[in-house]
């Protein structure tokens, strides 16, 4: 199975007000497979939003290289932005915009012609379970709704690629199972989907890899269930991460 991301020898350093650097990423390495369900794992400051922050080229990195959906995210960012959906952790929506103009108007950021892209903001919100709430304002929708459009959004040019910061926080345990399912629909339609999570339930029922780093560096990178098998009598996933990191998860 062909790459969607590769990550070699990436790093990241910031400067410090001292004149000294915080190393962020320190020269990690990283395949993920096409179609493939992926979850990234770390304690606050492990490097986790500085990987995925690369990945989405809002954040250059000091060395290495990255490739993402075929393109380069120093050499080509404008080719990765084309071709990569995200979903931030905390909605971000225009609040003057109904839902579908919300859609459309992202769209066209893609050029993609307001028929066209109405009629995919039409299909993507009845696939995920909003098509009543098109001419909703943003602030009648629920949080889980709010996060649907943010997956509908992310989806409306058809990227190659899906970023997803903490998709589930400060949902409610329905709304949270309710996402759940429409990640496994995306991933059963083949999409390449890459996320951060801070629930380790989340991450075993979900992904098809797991990463964890801490302090810029991979520390462990397999399926939940081989992860699991590392622990003395079958432990949980909680139990490998305090083991490696020394930390829970914040």
């Amino acid at each position: 199975m062909s790459a969607a991301i590769h990550i070699s020898g990436l790093r990241k350093e910031y400067p410090t007000p001292g004149g000294g650097t915080v190393i962020a990423l320190a020269g990690l390495d990283l395949d993920i497979a096409s179609g493939e369900l992926f979850g990234l794992l770390g304690p606050n400051g492990a490097g986790k939003s500085t990987t995925i922050g690369i990945l989405t080229t809002r954040i250059r990195p000091t060395a290495g290289s990255a490739v993402v959906a075929g393109a380069d995210v120093r050499r080509s960012s404008v080719a990765v932005r084309q071709r990569i959906g995200v979903v931030p952790q905390r909605a971000n929506p225009d609040l003057s915009l109904t839902a579908l103009e919300n859609l459309v108007f992202h769209a066209g950021y893609f050029g993609i012609p307001r028929v066209a892209a109405t009629a995919r903001a039409h299909t993507l919100m009845g696939t995920l379970g909003i098509a009543d709430k098109m001419r909703a304002r943003v602030g009648e929708l629920s949080g889980g709704q709010q996060q649907r459009l943010m997956i509908a959004r992310a989806l409306i040019h058809e990227p190659r690629v899906i970023f997803l910061d903490e998709p589930t926080v400060g949902l409610d345990p329905q709304a949270r199972l309710g996402l759940w399912e429409i990640l496994r629909s995306l991933h059963a339609d083949g999409r390449t989907i890459v996320m951060t999570t801070h629930y380790m339930e989340e991450a075993d029922q979900l992904c098809d890899r797991l990463a964890i780093i801490d302090h810029g560096a991979l520390l462990a990178l397999d399926t939940p269930v081989a992860l699991k098998a590392r622990v003395p009598g079958g432990g949980t996933l909680d139990e490998l991460f305090i083991s490696l990191t020394g930390r829970e998860l914040d």
